[in-house]
């Protein structure tokens, strides 16, 4: 395998509304619209049949919190637009289904850990599937992982 080859198969997840480990603006937070950022992506590995998205807060006082679970997202797609409604979402640390923003307590910032996973199958569940089911899923179809980290404060 080349160094071209390497390269061409990584995944680069960023987005236009916040640089890597920079702040969340706060119209994507529970302080704001508390909808979703605009997510773009580059060309994934070939043999890509679907993405799945995972939101977490690690930072969370009670362990990580996840704020939200997508999947079924097409191999073609290279991008979310801000408040989107990917074709399947999980249920969240707080009981809902799709995004749920950043809403830490009062204090330091916690990170935002975006996960775009390239899956060399479609995961196999029905909308409101939890976290746990999501995990039970992604073992074995995973091609590739990128990550976006963000951060956000209240005071």
């Amino acid at each position: 395998m080349t160094l071209l080859s390497v390269a061409a198969a990584a995944v680069a997840l960023s987005s236009p509304a916040f640089a890597p480990d920079q702040a969340i603006p706060r119209q994507y937070t529970c302080d704001g619209a508390n909808r979703s950022p605009v997510l773009r992506w580059t060309a994934p590995p070939r043999r890509t049949r679907s993405f799945a998205l995972v939101l977490d807060d690690p930072d969370a006082p009670s362990g990580t919190f996840t704020h939200w679970l997508a999947w079924g997202i097409k191999p073609t797609a290279r991008r979310l637009a801000a408040g989107a409604r990917p074709p399947r979402q999980g249920r969240t640390s707080a009981g809902t289904i799709g995004y749920t923003g950043p809403c830490p307590p009062e204090g330091p910032a916690h990170r935002y850990v975006f996960k775009l996973y390239a899956l060399r199958k479609p995961l196999p569940l029905r909308a409101g599937a939890g976290r746990s089911a999501v995990d039970r899923a992604l073992k074995g179809r995973v091609l590739r992982v990128t990550r976006l980290v963000g951060h956000y404060a209240r005071s």
